[in-house]
């Protein structure tokens, strides 16, 4: 049986007056159903990008676009304008960013939930009023059958992320992308929204995809994570792999850079430099201008996404060898044991 999604060498670049923009280089993984992919990375790593591909929502008058997407094993990539809008909400659905510039401030949540019922579904208007208050039910909304025809500005920033939640679910996908769904909300609120996915999940035995830069929420949600840097997957592993024994320095500088019980007051760690122009991208491996572990091959050649010693099903991008690469690690992971332990 096929994967739920599997792209395949996936490139996007950019038209613009300045040249041309490589926002996606050679993305490649797959997602199984009822599993959960955790892609992170710095913004403009290409994660959203790659995303908004395999939708086919980026504009074919300005990309290029190169490689094989595969729904179910249909190729998507190729698909005409009219089976891309069946597949949309229906087989695949996203949660966008951010939700108040993706609702339609002057029309209810009601109009809007009940729109995309309409649109591919070919029932009454009763009835698809009948799923939208059903479904916000489901992301758990209170006292759903009034705030059905609320405006968006009379929600919470937590509430706004349910309703688009629900607008995703609400064809019952299969496969849901969800772009950084806890930006901007409260940790509190962001626990909420976490775990409301997982049980949704777990009903509905949808394929998750979690877009975000927060390891934290990888950690309890993915099976699965790819780590995107310069519009490249750098590594990509099983979750508890990743956090065991991470092969990237990029990987490390990301994990570094996470919370830690006793930092209170203290500074974190942080990855220096900026991340690189996708206009202009450097030569060789996508993070030498940052490494601190650059060798002079970095900047010459771009590394294979190699397996790791662990096993194939981790993989990664570096030029250091395998014995130093372990020493490092060995070393920061005993700094952090022994941080934590202080």
């Amino acid at each position: 049986m096929p994967p739920a999604l599997e792209v395949k060498d996936l490139t996007t670049r950019f038209r613009t007056d300045d040249g041309i923009v490589q926002a996606v280089s050679g993305v490649s993984f797959s997602v199984e159903q009822g599993a959960t992919l955790g892609v992170v990375g710095e913004s403009g790593s290409g994660k959203s990008v790659t995303f908004l591909t395999v939708m086919g929502l980026v504009d074919p008058r300005q990309a290029d676009v190169t490689g094989s997407v595969l729904l179910h094993g249909e190729e998507m990539l190729h698909a005409s304008q009219h089976r891309m809008r069946e597949i949309r909400g229906v087989k695949i659905g996203m949660i966008f960013q951010d939700p108040m510039t993706s609702l339609n401030p002057v029309k209810t949540i009601g109009w809007q939930l009940e729109e995309a019922v309409l649109i591919h579904q070919d029932v009454s208007k009763k009835e698809a009023r009948r799923r939208a208050i059903e479904v916000l039910k489901q992301v758990e909304i209170p006292h759903a059958d009034r705030r059905v025809d609320d405006y968006p500005h009379q929600f919470s920033g937590g509430m706004r992320q349910r309703v688009m939640i629900a607008m995703a679910l609400i064809n019952n996908p299969e496969i849901l992308i969800a772009d950084e769904p806890t930006t901007a909300l409260d940790v509190t609120t962001q626990a909420q929204i976490l775990r409301l996915m997982e049980r949704l999940q777990q009903e509905f035995r949808m394929a998750i995809v979690m877009i975000t830069h927060d390891l934290g929420v990888v950690a309890e949600l993915a099976d699965e994570v790819i780590v995107m840097y310069g519009g490249r997957v750098v590594e990509q592993a099983k979750v508890n792999d990743l956090f065991a024994k991470p092969e990237m320095p990029y990987t490390w500088g990301l994990l570094g850079s996470l919370p830690r019980l006793n930092s209170s007051g203290g500074r974190l760690e942080q990855i220096p430099g900026q991340p690189p122009s996708l206009l202009h991208p450097p030569s060789g491996c996508p993070f030498n201008p940052r490494c601190e572990y650059v060798m002079n091959i970095c900047s010459e050649q771009l590394p294979e996404l190699d397996p790791s010693p662990v096993g194939d099903d981790h993989r990664y991008r570096c030029h250091l060898d395998d014995e130093t690469r372990a020493r490092i690690w060995t070393q920061k992971r005993a700094a952090m044991v022994s941080e934590d332990a202080a």
